[in-house]
């Protein structure tokens, strides 16, 4: 195998006489980064079956998905200094066992509480797993080659996460909601025997006293605060903001994430997050735009399968062939979005995407118990969805514009990370507004018919709340300064080694 590694940057062990074939590296590294980003959407159309098997109370089925998103965000970039510290293979292997395993576990979940832990240690697994993929590659392919190996690596995740709606209505039509757990363990089997035959060891050479740390002490803290604060919001369907119940947990949360702020500042030789990049007015604008625009985007998803087979009467399988239109959307604007930004630079495009989002869920709050889905769903699930492809590839070149190219991989972690937490905590909110309102709605009509209208209140109004989310990120997308197409064409083809592991 070759790789773009100089000498005094990293070394790649191989076995002498061995020569892999590129296309099987290409395959272990693909294979894995689908399962990760899969399980992100392959729950949403389960849902419905999870929460009845389960007994999950309304406002904690949200947890199914955010325990995932959570913990994947807060070790994500943990996992990426690992990768770099302690080798792909050991690192990719260490992940791939974790979440195969994790997956077993949640399949053969019990209770809400067993499948929560479950996808919480899910989560973990993919975190490590997911930035050793990219390691894989960028140590294995230099020049035009890594161009092309980045560009299938892409693409496959992009259809690990349209393929997962559509395969988790199969599987839990046909099969069982168990096996959007379950399908991943012969994936990781078949991928976990592949490793260990033909995958190298390749890990940075440097003296121990210049290696990088691991801050985990840093992924515990932001990870358990943030799960603390999400904790609060949930809790508030039962426990007013102002009860000493709410109030204790937020306090909590506050103490975690002050203790993050400080390890990050002065005590973390590695910091997770390094606070010196948000000197950058444009690191700063487009992390707080994409955390706005996660946690609009994810609340999509989530209400939209619920409102389809609960109020709509859809089963799962017809569920998951509804997002078909959607899904091929976001690949469409991603596709323009990334030759309207040579041309337009990235603000058109951020001030374009959010106004479009916002405009969109302006749209579904108008959903009604007896909508239907040609008139009322698809056309604005499209319009979202094309907002979605049109905005990661400016939030992405925002993200790492002015950023040194030793950290442009750095910079894109943490931008990946704000819209998984974005996610995290929206979800959470927005899930606690609907069911604050369908309770409330529930009490001024009795029957079924007033069921299905009070979940579609509740659902309309958090597709309402997400619209102000849109709107909040177009006004958030004036803090990116304006970056026009020349500074764009004059960004590095390809980063560092260190920074593309770290990314």
């Amino acid at each position: 195998m070759t790789g773009p590694l100089s000498n005094d940057a990293a070394a790649v062990s191989t076995p002498k006489g061995r020569q892999v074939p590129d296309w099987i590296v290409l395959a272990i590294a693909c294979v894995a980064q689908f399962m990760v980003v899969l399980d992100v959407s392959i729950v949403n159309v389960a849902l419905p079956s999870i929460g009845r098997d389960l007994k999950y109370s309304p406002t904690g089925l949200q947890w199914v998905v955010n325990a995932y998103v959570l913990t994947f965000a807060g070790f994500l970039l943990l996992g990426g200094r690992a990768a770099d510290l302690f080798g792909r293979r050991r690192v990719y292997l260490f992940g791939l066992g974790l979440f195969t395993v994790a997956s077993l576990v949640g399949g053969l979940a019990q209770n809400s509480a067993w499948l929560t832990t479950a996808r919480a240690v899910q989560g973990i697994g993919g975190a490590f797993l997911s930035p050793a993929t990219l390691t894989i590659i960028v140590t294995t392919f230099s020049g035009a080659r890594m161009a092309k190996a980045l560009g299938i690596w892409s693409a496959v995740a992009g259809a690990g996460g349209a393929a997962g709606s559509i395969l988790g209505g199969v599987l839990t039509a046909e099969v069982s909601w168990r096996w959007v757990l379950f399908v991943n363990i012969p994936i990781g089997a078949a991928a976990t025997v592949a490793a260990v035959v033909f995958l190298t060891e390749s890990k940075r050479r440097q003296r121990d006293e210049d290696a990088p740390k691991l801050d985990i002490a840093g992924a515990i803290t932001v990870t358990a605060g943030l799960g603390a604060l999400i904790y609060a919001i949930v809790g508030t369907d039962t426990h007013a903001w102002g009860s000493t119940y709410t109030l204790s947990i937020l306090a909590v949360a506050a103490v975690l994430l002050a203790i993050f702020t400080y390890i990050q500042l002065n005590a973390a030789s590695t910091p997770l997050v390094p606070f010196r990049l948000f000197r950058s007015r444009s690191v700063t604008g487009s992390n707080i735009v994409m955390f706005l625009v996660g946690a609009a985007f994810f609340s999509m998803w989530y209400f939209m399968s619920l409102y389809l087979q609960n109020v709509l009467g859809y089963g799962a399988l017809k569920a998951g062939l509804a997002f078909v239109p959607m899904a091929t959307t976001i690949i469409i604007g991603a596709q323009v979005s990334s030759r309207l930004l040579t041309r337009f630079g990235v603000r058109p495009l951020l001030l374009a995407g959010t106004v479009l989002a916002c405009g969109g869920f302006t749209w579904l709050s108008h959903i009604q118990s007896h909508s239907a889905y040609w008139s009322h769903v698809l056309g604005p699930g499209c319009a979202i969805s094309l907002a979605l492809g049109l905005l990661f590839t400016p939030l992405a070149s925002a993200g790492t514009s002015g950023v040194h190219f030793t950290e442009a991989g750095l910079a894109s972690g943490v931008l990946n990370t704000s819209r998984q937490m974005g996610g995290s905590v929206g979800l959470a909110a927005l899930a606690t507004i609907a069911i604050d309102r369908t309770h409330s709605a529930l009490h001024a009509g009795h029957g079924a018919a007033s069921t299905a209208e009070a979940l579609t209140s509740g659902y309309a109004r958090a597709f309402g709340v997400a619209a102000f989310l849109g709107l909040a990120a177009f006004l958030a997308s004036f803090i990116v300064p304006s970056i026009g197409p020349k500074r764009e064409s004059e960004a590095p083809a390809q980063p560092s080694f260190e920074a593309a592991v770290e990314g």
